[in-house]
């Protein structure tokens, strides 16, 4: 079997607010979830997943054991790309995001990902400045690219 991208493991501050986040802006289900003191955790899988697999569900994991606001500037994560099939998925989810309050990069505009390829997306911040996309394989307009033939996705202002 070829090597893919498995489950997200994600430091949050507030495991409730983010629960109800990316319950809110992805539709994620609560697969397991623990509030015992110093072990807040939860499971969050994908309820269109047709398996019964555990870990084919499963798309993120939330632990409650960070304080302060994600950095940018140190080495680590630079941002999760969730991709959808076409840019009216992307759409739909950018008004979703919009509607539930979250800082939006790029003032929301759907972005290629370069000059090159019509894929792109939007970009946004989960409550712990988490940078997120949401992107399509293609249909974007290439000439909103933001950094020429540099990857958009791959800075930011």
């Amino acid at each position: 079997m070829p090597l893919q991208t498995g489950h997200i493991g994600l430091n949050v501050t507030d495991l409730a607010r983010s629960i109800a986040f990316y319950q809110q802006i992805f539709g994620l289900e609560v697969l397991g979830q623990s509030d015992a003191d110093g072990q807040r955790f939860a499971f969050l899988g994908n309820p269109d997943v047709a398996s019964e697999v555990f870990l084919d569900k499963l798309a993120i994991t939330l632990w409650e054991q960070s304080a302060g606001a994600f950095s940018t500037r140190t080495p680590g994560l630079h941002h999760l790309a969730f991709h959808v099939d076409s840019v009216d998925e992307v759409e739909r989810l950018r008004t979703a995001v919009t509607q539930a309050g979250a800082e939006v990069l790029y003032d929301g505009e759907i972005i290629p990902h370069s000059d090159a390829f019509s894929s792109g997306g939007f970009f946004f911040l989960d409550p712990d400045g988490v940078r997120l996309e949401v992107c399509a394989p293609d249909g974007v307009p290439t000439e909103a690219a933001v950094a020429g033939a540099t990857p958009s996705c791959g800075f930011f202002d």
